[in-house]
């Protein structure tokens, strides 16, 4: 069964049919959930509203094609009403255990590691405009119009987002380079 049946399917209550959909895309939205809003929980919840939203406007959507872009809006818009309700609730810690990993492995965790407390720097705003174009793969005109933007103002929160990402991994990366100057002397 193709994608675009599935979705006609789920959109006249089949439950199993919105289960298939919600099942192949949890992965990815879990991934840009998390990545938006640097908290396991949080991006659990947020992906669960989502999903709670589609299935209860999936019979307003008019194009079943566009089923993929509609749910990232979706889940976007709920990563971000979720930061909104974190601001008015203390932090919460997570502690995560790691395996060390060996050879290529480190070089490339340390450069994720980088990424990562860039993206950690960034507001949720900036975060999403991030996720949606570099790791969701969207085009830019098609992420603005998921996250409610113009094109210009899409671009320039692109722009300024990967302008202050560029900044903190240099001087991430100095640092780094200055640690590991000090320890093999």
């Amino acid at each position: 069964m193709d994608r675009r049946e599935l979705v006609e399917r789920a959109r006249r209550g089949d439950h199993d049919a919105f289960a298939v959909l919600a099942t192949a895309g949890s992965a990815r939205l879990d991934a840009a959930a998390r990545l938006i809003l640097r908290d396991r929980e949080l991006a659990r919840d947020a992906v669960q509203n989502a999903l709670v939203r589609a299935w209860r406007d999936l019979s307003g959507l008019r194009e079943p094609e566009r089923f993929d872009a509609w749910l990232h809006r979706l889940l976007v818009h709920a990563c971000l009403d979720e930061a909104r309700r974190r601001r008015r609730r203390p932090m919460e810690v997570d502690v995560l255990t790691i395996d060390m990993p060996t050879g290529d492995e480190t070089s490339r965790l340390a450069d994720r590691d980088l990424v990562d407390r860039g993206l950690a720097r960034l507001d949720e705003p900036h975060r999403a405009v991030v996720v949606l174009h570099y790791f969701l793969g969207y085009p830019l005109p098609e992420a603005a119009s998921l996250l409610g933007l113009s094109l210009p103002a899409a671009r320039s929160r692109l722009h300024r987002a990967m302008t202050a990402l560029r900044r903190v991994l240099t001087a991430d990366a100095i640092e780094l380079r200055i640690l590991e100057q000090g320890t093999s002397r």
